[in-house]
């Protein structure tokens, strides 16, 4: 069930969504690294990379930026990409 919070739509599933976990994942996959070499980077379990590019797991604003720094990635560039295609 999607939720609703001051009219924003709230869902794991949702393209804008599944757009951002795709980002991630090729910008990870840009960076030559493997889940459990940004998983060790993050001091997290392989598994939470894993359901962050799968999309069963939102990132929080925090949590995006060191993701994006685990990676390499300009977190400014990939935001403004996902922008971009909304349009």
């Amino acid at each position: 069930m999607v939720k609703k919070a001051r009219g924003l739509t709230k869902s794991l599933h949702s393209p804008e969504h599944q757009a951002f976990c795709a980002l991630l994942l090729a910008a990870r996959a840009k960076a030559g690294m493997t889940q459990q070499a940004v998983a060790k980077r993050l001091k997290r379990p392989q598994s939470f990379v894993a359901k962050v590019e799968g999309g069963e797991r939102r990132l929080d604003v925090l949590e995006f930026l060191e993701v994006s720094q685990a990676i390499g990635a300009d977190p400014v560039k990939i935001i403004r990409t996902l922008l971009k295609s909304r349009r």
